[in-house]
């Protein structure tokens, strides 16, 4: 890596493309490598033809649904663009990417539905300090002004987007652009170049008050272009361009750029922007705050399972030279030797001779290396650039295989499935005795069951996973449990008296005995308790007993025939007569729920919690988030299934949420008694 005579880096790049769902992302990529020759044809998502989203499950749902990787070269250096997905459901793929990035391109359009999606990603790029510009889309599709749009998106960033083209239209058509920093004029041509034209006088007019304002807003930053604009001296361009650079660079401004993916229009100036003014590797290891002590250093920004070819880790190489053989160390030690490098280009990885800092590639059989992980050739341990943490899952469904033999192959494939994605989560419910998969939305948990099925070969059975209500009592009671039988030879002989009541909400169980004159020896307590827990698994409504407490007063035993297992049994007999008579209820737990929205949204959320018996604790605005509000509830687990679809429906897709168990409430009436028959039949 290393600056041409113009200050221009010259090495290879890796850039991110995201945006909000559906702004044209993936056609982007699509033109970008048609326009350098890395095809030799745009395809379309409805051809389902692209590089980017070819996947079965991206074709099948016309979605990016995870990030896509393609290498291309431009104008002599070499570029690596990552297109992000869009849905929030799948927008953590974007997470681990951004840590090794030098720029991100920020695909927007005039669509105000999306601003609370824009702003997100805006907020991410801005807290991890990413140079962006944004690329205003689908510029052929719509007829609102420029400037309107730019005024209507600027609330959604944090610093000013700075408009470096305007349109030029004809009967209401964009058919072309000016560049405001290069004072040239272009016309659009179809899937090619764009013809440089002479401005008419009402164009030029226009160009030099938006020139102007462009101006104003860099000698914000600039004091020296201040100066200039103030005694009217014309700046130099070169000037221009540099500010441009290095405001954009230090995050003090976005530059907007315009255009249309579909028609591969602003393609060429997108590129050259991208060349001339995004620094490389060197400037995002002083950002990932990376030395560069000679060792070999990779960031891993994705992990695949392939079908034929094993583990495969797509990192960009921080620093070093990276080949077949080289060994790594992660953070918790060694995790392998590389098994060939690859280039990639969409769903294919053709290997490829060593790696250089900059560039973009795929390892294989690292295996212990993690998505987010950075890894060195030291021995050591590396320092890690980014801590990467999974959003909590908001929505999740019980897994079992169709066939019992299948188990173990479903085990696996959900250990992949995690480690290919974080933001999913199998987790093995103890209550219930279920495994659920846990994920972002109803999408994501549709895709990666079709994977499990499509990739895996796995037939999978799902069902909404129970809810672990618990059951305890209101009343007490003090009954005899015996156990008696003879069948030849020693027999069993167990009797025991117990006390049982109910203890306060969260106490738990709790085993005592007041026996007097030895009527039941101490070695058999223990039992007696066991004997009690045992049966406390499921009580007289069909479910875990909670908050009793049991005293053992009095009992019998036998010389001969009494043992552990007698007054085992003797105690669960007693359980099962006494507990009905001790007014059992059904308890439900109850989650405290942060839920995180656009303000605007807020009183429809709160409609939304008490109609699923929620108690609204209050709200209140969302720290560091201009417009955003949090609220705070406590909601029945039972109502909390899917409350994410009803959310996002109620904020243009951006509503999330976080829950977490508080505590168990009574539950009576008509859900209780629909619970308790639920469980009988599953029971049955």
């Amino acid at each position: 890596m290393s600056d041409d005579n113009s200050g221009r880096v010259r090495g290879p790049r890796c850039i991110a493309l995201v945006g909000p769902f559906a702004s044209g992302k993936t056609t982007l990529l699509e033109s970008i490598l048609a326009r350098t020759d890395a095809i030799t044809r745009q395809g379309t998502i409805a051809e389902k033809n692209t590089v980017g989203d070819g996947s079965p499950e991206a074709r099948a749902h016309q979605m990016s649904v995870e990030a896509n990787i393609a290498e291309t070269d431009f104008m002599g250096d070499r570029f690596t663009f990552i297109d992000c997905p869009g849905s929030v459901e799948f927008g953590f793929e974007a997470e681990p990417v951004l840590a090794g990035v030098d720029l991100a391109v920020v695909v927007a359009e005039a669509d105000d539905k999306k601003i609370p999606a824009l702003q997100v990603i805006l907020k991410s790029l801005e807290d991890k300090g990413i140079p962006r510009i944004l690329f205003l889309n689908k510029m052929d599709k719509t007829s609102a002004s420029v400037r309107g749009t730019l005024e209507m998106l600027q609330p959604a960033s944090a610093v000013p987007l700075v408009l470096r083209h305007i349109p030029i239209r004809q009967n209401d058509v964009v058919t072309g652009f000016i560049d405001l920093a290069l004072e040239r004029a272009f016309v659009y041509r179809e899937h090619a170049a764009s013809e440089l034209i002479d401005m008419t006088d009402a164009d030029r007019a226009r160009e030099a008050e938006a020139r102007y304002s462009m101006l104003e807003t860099l000698a914000d930053y600039d004091d020296g272009l201040m100066e200039q604009l103030l005694e009217d001296i014309q700046p130099d361009r070169d000037q221009i361009f540099k500010d441009l650079a290095v405001e954009m660079r230090e995050g003090q401004i976005c530059p907007v750029l315009i255009g249309s993916a579909e028609g591969a229009n602003g393609i060429g100036r997108l590129l050259k922007a991208i060349r001339h003014e995004t620094r490389g590797v060197e400037e995002t290891r002083l950002r990932l705050g990376v030395e560069n002590t000679g060792d070999g250093i990779v960031q891993v920004l994705k992990t695949l399972h392939t079908t034929h070819g094993g583990k495969l880790s797509i990192v960009r190489v921080l620093a070093g030279e990276i080949g077949d053989g080289t060994e790594f160390t992660g953070p918790s030690g060694p995790v392998g030797r590389v098994s060939g490098v690859f280039r990639i280009i969409g769903q294919q990885a053709n290997k490829r001779d060593t790696a250089s800092a900059g560039e973009t590639v795929g390892l294989g059989k690292l295996d212990d290396a993690l998505t987010g992980q950075t890894l060195s050739t030291a021995k050591e341990a590396p320092p890690q650039v980014v801590a990467l943490a999974a959003p909590q899952p908001v929505l999740g469904t019980a897994v079992s295989t169709a066939e019992r033999k299948d188990e173990v192959k479903l085990s696996s494939a959900l250990a992949k499935a995690v480690e290919e994605d974080p933001s999913l989560r199998v987790s093995h419910v103890q209550d219930t005795g279920e495994t659920v998969l846990e994920g972002q939305g109803e999408m994501h948990l549709r895709v990666a069951l079709e994977r499990l099925t499509g990739k895996y070969g796995i037939s999978v059975d799902t069902h909404d996973p129970r809810v672990p209500y618990k059951e305890t009592i209101r009343g007490t009671t003090t009954v005899r449990g015996r156990h008696k039988k003879q069948s030849g030879g020693h027999g069993q002989f167990g009797d025991v008296v117990l006390d049982i009541k109910p203890q306060p909400r969260g106490a738990g169980f709790a085993f005592s005995e007041s026996i007097s004159g030895g009527a039941v020896p101490r070695n058999y307590f223990s039992a007696i308790e066991g004997g009690i827990v045992e049966y406390l698994d499921k009580g007289p409504l069909g479910f875990p007993v909670v908050d009793v407490a049991v005293n053992l007063s009095d009992g019998s035993y036998h010389s001969v025939d009494s043992s552990d297992q007698a007054f085992r049994t003797a105690a669960q007999i007693g359980m099962r007569e006494g507990m009905p008579q001790c007014k059992p209820v059904l308890l439900e737990p109850i989650l405290k729920v942060e839920v995180v929205v656009p303000a605007e949204a807020t009183p429809r959320v709160n409609g939304i919690v008490s109609q699923r018996r929620g108690q609204i604790l209050g709200f209140d605005a969302r720290p560091d988030w201009q417009g955003w509000d949090v609220v705070e509830a406590m909601i029945p687990q039972s109502e909390i299934r899917d409350l994410i679809v009803e959310l996002r429906s109620a904020t243009a897709g951006v509503g999330t949420f976080q829950a977490s168990f508080d505590h168990l409430a009574e539950l009576s009436g008509k859900l209780a008694d629909q619970a308790i028959e639920r469980a009988s039949a599953e029971a049955a």
